[in-house]
């Protein structure tokens, strides 16, 4: 019984989307991943969208969990991205005021399955948790 439980996790692991691949595939084309904050003002008039690392630290800093649990501050974040994702609007956008009058409000991932939209939301956040944002 534990070589079949075994075998069905590495097989659910095989189908697992690759959350940098996600990225990728569909957010690269507009979200640069990785900028320093002074190739950004250079670059700033012709970026398509805030650079991801920007967009992770402003959901890192705006959503606030009364809960000192990085794990509960990172599932909240998650569920956050992947709804945004899905159901992109101004009433949920967190970057500054200056990224919705420049780039306004992103178009809605809805092609992205669940599992694509769960990895891709794990990546924004587990990307940049050893950059200092300061």
């Amino acid at each position: 019984m534990k070589k079949i439980a075994t075998l069905l996790l590495v097989s659910l692991s095989l189908f697992a989307a690759d959350g940098y691949k996600v990225y990728q595939d569909n957010c690269a084309k507009c979200h640069i991943e990785m900028i320093s904050k002074a190739e950004t003002l250079q670059k700033f008039k012709t970026l398509k969208a805030p650079p991801m690392i920007e967009v992770s630290k402003q959901l890192k800093n705006t959503i606030i969990i009364r809960s000192e649990d990085d794990e509960v501050h990172r599932f909240v974040t998650i569920a956050f991205i992947k709804e945004y994702i899905q159901n992109p609007s101004i009433d949920y956008f967190m970057c500054n005021a200056g990224a919705v009058d420049l780039f306004g409000v992103m178009p809605a991932q809805s092609r992205l399955s669940e599992e694509e939209r769960q990895a891709v939301a794990e990546w924004i956040y587990d990307r940049y948790e050893d950059v200092d944002f300061n």
